[in-house]
């Protein structure tokens, strides 16, 4: 399976999915159960745009994300 799978493709996925929770509609929640709703979205978006941002490649067989969390300008 691997040796078909398509790194970039699979990144611009998660960019996809990142854009998608950004400009998801909020449903008519209120209270506690809106403010779950809201922290997902953020947890989602964080995590989808995190991978989407990575530069991934294929190591013998094994798929290497690399994502540099460092400050910008360090």
């Amino acid at each position: 399976m691997a040796q078909g799978l398509d790194v970039d493709a699979m990144l611009a996925r998660f960019r996809e999915r990142a854009a998608a929770v950004k400009n998801r509609p909020l449903p008519p929640v209120a209270g506690e159960e809106r403010a779950q709703f809201i922290k997902q979205a953020q947890l989602d978006f964080q995590d989808f745009a995190m991978v989407g941002d990575a530069e991934g490649t294929m190591e013998d067989g094994v798929l290497v994300l690399r994502l540099d969390l460092r400050p910008k300008g360090t």
